[in-house]
Formats: structure tokens, sequence, C-alpha cells
């Protein structure tokens, strides 16, 4: 079986990169990756593979920025070039980023197997890019990988075949586990953030990006104004995201000095510096997901989530963009009063080699 197993923006590595060390593991699964380009600045990209461990991308498409619509556009086009050349049996898409979207839909209209990673989670959330991805992903899929009973259900009701669904876990944790070992095994006080650590005992990790955050300049203010009274009690270091960064520039906003600014990190530094902040303060999905699988207590400065069993039995809740909210939570985690969580059911790091064994045993039907 052929497979093109596809990536495009920083969260996507992450996740194909088990996946990938899982395939290498049967020689029955010929894979290739295909690198759509959605995110092309070095510290949002190239870095990530080579500290993954994933293999040089067999194709890029080099699609670039631009509009959703624009961006999309150009990784349909590029992919349906490769896709006409050398023909996949199976094109296995993660996540909800525009890549999803645009190579499913390539993908389908040639009449080729889509399975899609991480399907089935819904924020019901229409202003959000990802939700419209996902949703459309999943309405054209044929096999689905689940990481969490509720994106089941969901499933389920939209009436998905139970026979193509599969709960196998989630292959972000695999890799975080995966990494987390490589960390305990280098020397961790190369990394530029550690004089930081070495300063700071306790500290807090921020990461904003998400449009409805970040665009509006009342919102943005707002949000890191409240961080800024955050950081009176707790200092906290943002990895400013280039959108976010931009943004506060346009909009004339500066935060407290108590607040650290730098640029994106690599995967391996990110994670060196939030497993053991004192608590993450952020509007991304997957480290939603990834501060409930270590029990770091996790603020969600959003108003819904696609993934709610990181609250409903992990370390994370929900802020809106309510200052008080956002206050009142970091209380209780500066006081040590704060729920313990428990990890979800097959967050075990072996989420990929189910996936990998549901791909043989379907090819052997």
């Amino acid at each position: 079986m052929k497979i093109f197993l596809i990536a495009g923006a920083r969260p996507n590595f992450m996740k194909i990169a088990p996946i990938a060390r899982a395939f290498d593991r049967h020689a029955d699964l010929d894979y290739k990756v295909v690198h759509t380009g959605q995110h092309y600045d070095r510290n949002m990209s190239d870095i990530f593979f080579e500290e993954l461990g994933i293999r040089k991308p067999d194709y890029h498409l080099g699609a670039g920025g631009g509009s959703h619509a624009q961006q999309t556009a150009k990784i349909m086009t590029g992919f349906e070039e490769i896709c006409l050349s050398d023909r996949p049996d199976l094109v296995m898409v993660v996540g909800d980023v525009n890549s999803t979207l645009a190579c499913s839909i390539v993908s389908k209209k040639m009449n080729i197997m889509v399975a899609h990673v991480e399907a089935g989670l819904r924020s019901f959330d229409l202003g959000m890019p990802e939700e419209i991805n996902r949703m459309v992903t999943d309405a054209i899929s044929d096999l689905f990988f689940v990481t969490e009973e509720q994106g089941l259900a969901n499933l389920l009701k939209e009436g998905k075949e139970n026979s193509t669904i599969h709960f196998v876990g989630h292959v972000m944790i695999d890799n975080l586990f995966y990494q987390r070992s490589k960390l305990e095994a280098m020397d961790s006080t190369v990394f530029p953030t550690n004089p930081f650590k070495q300063d700071h005992p306790e500290y807090g990790v921020v990461t904003l990006h998400r449009p409805s955050n970040v665009d509006n300049p009342a919102s943005l203010e707002s949000i890191l104004t409240t961080l800024s009274t955050v950081s009176e009690t707790l200092p906290l270091i943002f990895p400013i995201h280039p959108r976010t960064r931009k943004n506060m520039e346009r909009f004339g906003i500066k935060p407290s000095e108590n607040i650290r600014l730098i640029d994106p990190l690599s995967y391996m530094e990110f994670l060196n510096l939030w497993k053991d902040a004192k608590v993450v303060l952020t509007d991304s999905g997957g480290l939603q997901e990834e501060t409930t699988a270590l029990g770091i207590p996790c603020l969600t400065i959003r108003e819904n989530t696609e993934r709610p069993i990181t609250v409903t039995k992990g370390t994370n809740e929900l802020m809106g963009t309510s200052r008080e909210k956002i206050l009142d939570s970091f209380d209780r985690i500066i006081s040590n009063n704060w729920k313990t969580g428990q990890r979800p059911q097959f967050w075990d790091g072996n989420a990929a080699d189910r996936i990998a064994d549901i791909i043989r045993n379907h090819n052997d039907r």
C-alpha cells in the first residue's frame, strides 16, 4: 500500500512523526511525506523535521502564505499534480489546518481513499476556520482515527459507519512522550531559554495565535492587560507567533515588562520550557492536550474547545477572555488549589502503532 502522509503547519509535524516511525516498522507500508509548505518559516517548519526525526519530505508543495482561499487553492493544485504523477492508494491527513482540508478534497475527487487522524473533534463554533476544516474533512473521509470518546460520539451522530471509526488515542501524545525521553537524555542547558528558567524557579508560559484573540485590537489589548496583571505575581514567557507580534506592533500594544517576549521555539526547546511551568495560558488546541498528559495547569483563553476531555478529565479549564475568570483561576493555581486531572484513555504513547495495525488489516481485506 502506497500512502501519502500530509503535513503543512507546525501542529501537523508533531502528529505525523510517530505515524512515520510506526510505518517504518512495517515493510508493507510504503509511505511518502508531503509537506505542503503552509508554514514556511524555519522556526515554524524545517527545524521540526530535524528535531522530530522525520525524514526529508518526498514532496514539498511550497504553498506559502496568503488568504485562506489562496493558500488552500495553491495546496490543492500542487497536490493534484503529484497525485496524477505518483498516485497513492491512501492519503492520510492529520488535524484541522488548511492542508488537511485541501488534500482531502483533492484526494476524494480523484477517488483516492482518505484517512483522517484526530477525527470527530468539534467546537461547534463556525467562526473558527479550523472547525470548518474539520467538518468538511470528516464529511468526505473514509477512515476515522479518534483521540477521545466525544469524537467517536460526534461521528456516529453525523451518520458515519461504526466500522470506519477507530478509537486509537492521540499521536500528539505519542510524540510528546517520545520527545520527552529524548529531552531527558540530553543537556537542556544548551537552550537559550535556560537562563530564564534558572532565574525564575516558578513561571508561566503564554501562547496566543487565534484570529478571534489577536486580530481584534480591543480583544488583544484586554488579554494582554490581564496577562500583565498575572505577571505581577508570576513572571511569564511568551514565544510569540508571527501573526500576534505583527498585530501587537500594528495596534501599538505593549505588554508588561514582566512578560518576556521571545521568537517561536523549536519543539524540544518549547517542551523544555512548558513542562516545568506553573501554568500555561493559551488558545492552542494541542497545548490543552499536552498539558493534560503531563498534568500541567492550563488556562485556555477561548469560549469553547473541540477537546472537551481536557476539561472533564484533564488539567484544563476554559476562560473565555474574562479577566475575572483568568485571575480567579490563576489564584487557585498559585495557591496549589488546582484539580489534579487524569490522563485520558489510550493516551499512552501507542496510538500510531494502533493506526499502523488498522491500516495493514484494512489493506489485507
